[in-house]
């Protein structure tokens, strides 16, 4: 009877010390494990998500990002276009992604207008997302018809309060963000314009070109061939700053409206819950991509201008165009679903 009883505590202790054993050994393979997932990353292709359609400066920049991104890791960087209510359909799948490193959002400034202009968006944008880098700003032009009698923006101004019935302006879509800024400059200007919303960016300056529309925002790159023929009239600029495309073209604040400032803007996210290692290693590789000679040629091209930025600061610059977009938006009556 001792010896049996022996014999169970012998095992007893054998199985406590097996225990205790592979435990120790899980315990140092994880600390050899786990820094050597985001040393080693990636080790498959990552899927860069555009939530736009194909074509426009987006859809390039997403590219052109994309491929750098693959040439830095030696890994396929595979563009997938995910369309849809205002590019939720996309960011949403992101979202709801692991939080791997493996699905990564390109997103832009309709993110942030979403979030008030979606009541019942299927994602939250601070909570389900993680900020990487802002990678590109893209400033909007006010042009007019050559039948508007407005050679600067304070003419414009004073046109549009003192027209019986206020003047037309064309947007891409109600709640794009060129409706949004347009709204904006209304506000600032206290003056009556008229929406005449379009679907997409293409028929609306048509109708602008042709003198249907009196003026509308847009993004340098889709006016400017219209700007040099002569057809239509750029008044001011909504960056900060002059465009080295149009020099000679002020700024909205230069023309009467100090701090006025909007622009279009993209910027990349990844799932909340991703890594600080792989977010660290995917702001680098970005930050790189920008910084390099034939990207800055390229954005140049459709006068957008590189902006990397860290993780922090993306976050913050999101915050402040949360806050600034949703009073906007609020005034606008967008309610979009």
């Amino acid at each position: 009877m001792m010896h049996k009883q022996r014999g169970r505590r012998s095992s007893m202790r054998f199985g406590h010390l097996s225990s205790s054993i592979f435990l120790g050994l899980m315990i140092i393979l994880a600390g050899y494990i786990t820094p050597a997932t985001a040393e080693t990353y990636p080790v498959k292709p990552i899927h860069l998500i555009i939530p736009f359609p194909p074509g426009g400066y987006g859809d390039t920049v997403t590219r052109l990002v994309g491929q750098k991104l693959s040439q830095a890791f030696g890994t396929p960087v595979v563009v997938e276009n995910r369309p849809g209510a205002g590019g939720n359909i996309g960011s949403n799948y992101v979202a709801k992604a692991a939080p791997d490193g493996y699905t990564i959002l390109m997103g832009s400034v309709a993110n942030a207008t979403s979030v008030s202009a979606y009541p019942d968006l299927p994602y939250d944008l601070t909570r389900d997302l993680a900020p990487v880098s802002l990678v590109v700003v893209v400033p909007y032009v006010v042009v007019v018809n050559s039948r508007v009698p407005s050679h600067s923006l304070k003419e414009l101004i004073q046109l549009a309060q003192t027209k019986s019935g206020g003047l037309t302006y064309a947007s891409s879509g109600n709640g794009s963000g060129v409706h949004l800024t347009s709204v904006l400059f209304k506000l600032r200007t206290q003056t009556d314009l008229v929406h005449v919303p379009y679907k997409g960016m293409a028929p609306a300056l048509s109708d602008v070109v042709a003198g249907q529309v009196a003026m509308m925002f847009a993004s340098i790159d889709t006016v400017l061939p219209h700007i040099r023929s002569g057809k239509i009239t750029a008044l001011a600029i909504t960056s900060a700053k002059r465009s080295f495309l149009l020099p000679e073209v002020p700024t909205v604040a230069e023309s009467g409206l100090p701090g006025f400032e909007a622009a279009g803007w993209l910027g990349i996210w990844v799932p909340i819950g991703t890594p600080k290692d792989i977010i660290v290693r995917l702001n680098s590789e970005i930050r790189t991509a920008l910084e390099s000679t034939d990207i800055h040629q390229r954005f140049k091209d459709f006068g957008a201008d590189a902006v990397a930025t860290t993780p922090n600061g993306f976050a913050r610059f999101i915050r402040t165009e949360i806050d600034k977009w949703t009073p906007v938006v609020k005034a606008a009556g967008v309610k979009m679903e």
